[in-house]
């Protein structure tokens, strides 16, 4: 895939899911798969040559591993600081909020500091990095959300002892 086509599939999936967070959602609709966005982004992320940089291999997955370590901690806190909640019918739901939305201004000042360091180390870090990273934050997001709306779940219609 080219460089313009990477920025366009990055942009449209981080777009996509941004602007769905600020609407309320259902966490656990039937048949619903929450790990495909980032399962393709994995996919097209690793079809991709260059993932490390051939001069610098040792660098690179090191800085490939920070940016997908990122996208990880940026995933389990934006599904941290989502707003959950069940209807009457027992159903559960998730907004986010402005802190949902710092957390993913913080994930992307993180990137661009590694990119810094990358650029200053001279190893050239392609999109693929970026959609691991962004694969690994949607992924996690999706898990934690999902694992918080079961739990929550779990506990409606429980019988108070007493």
């Amino acid at each position: 895939m080219s460089g313009l086509l990477n920025i366009v599939v990055i942009t449209a999936a981080v777009a996509w899911v941004f602007i769905r967070q600020f609407s309320a959602r259902r966490v656990m609709s039937e048949g619903k798969k929450w790990w495909l966005i980032p399962v393709v982004l994995t996919v097209l992320a690793l079809r991709q040559p260059g993932l490390l940089d051939p001069g610098h291999h040792a660098a690179s997955a090191v800085l490939l591993g920070g940016e997908i370590l990122i996208g990880l901690a940026c995933g389990v806190g934006w599904a941290w600081t989502i707003r959950i909640w069940t209807d009457a019918d027992g159903a559960v739901w998730s907004k986010g909020g402005w802190a949902a939305a710092g957390v993913w201004l913080c994930g992307m000042v993180l990137r661009l500091g590694l990119m810094g360091i990358a650029a200053v180390l001279g190893v050239h870090q392609g999109g693929a990095a970026t959609m691991l990273s962004v694969a690994a934050m949607l992924l996690t997001r999706a898990g934690v959300t999902t694992w918080r709306g079961r739990a929550l779940q779990q506990t409606y219609r429980v019988p108070v002892a007493g």
